[in-house]
């Protein structure tokens, strides 16, 4: 293992996307995670600081894509494409995601957020 994996076997996640090749800077991959489109194992990303494992399960909205993966290996370094891919391996790949089919009425708990969710209004009519 290289100097940015430490010795408990993590990496920092913003590091992380750009040796993967999801974002090509740290700035890229903090934008990433402002903006709400990672998790990791089903909860969202809040900090560039977050420590990624082997066995993460991370989705990434990525333009109208959305990627499931599942790391298998920690990088040391950003490498070609081929090299990125073998760190992790696949397990959804949305290519168009359609915002009116993610659930619109708040059933499943995992899709409600409280920017989405379709609420009551607040004076019924009679």
């Amino acid at each position: 293992m290289g100097a940015e994996v430490d010795r408990t076997g993590s990496i920092r996640i913003d590091r992380l996307l750009v040796y993967l090749r999801f974002a090509r800077t740290r700035s890229a991959a903090q934008a990433l995670i402002d903006n709400h489109a990672l998790r990791r194992n089903r909860k969202h990303v809040l900090r560039g600081a977050e420590q990624a494992r082997i066995g993460d399960v991370l989705t990434i909205a990525l333009g109208e894509r959305m990627r499931v993966i599942e790391l298998t290996a920690l990088p040391d370094r950003r490498g070609p494409p081929g090299h990125a891919r073998s760190h992790y391996r696949d397990l959804v790949v949305f290519d168009e995601v359609d915002p009116d089919s993610l659930d619109p009425q708040g059933q499943i708990a995992i899709a409600t957020s409280p920017l989405t969710a379709v609420r009551p209004p607040d004076d019924p009519e009679d």
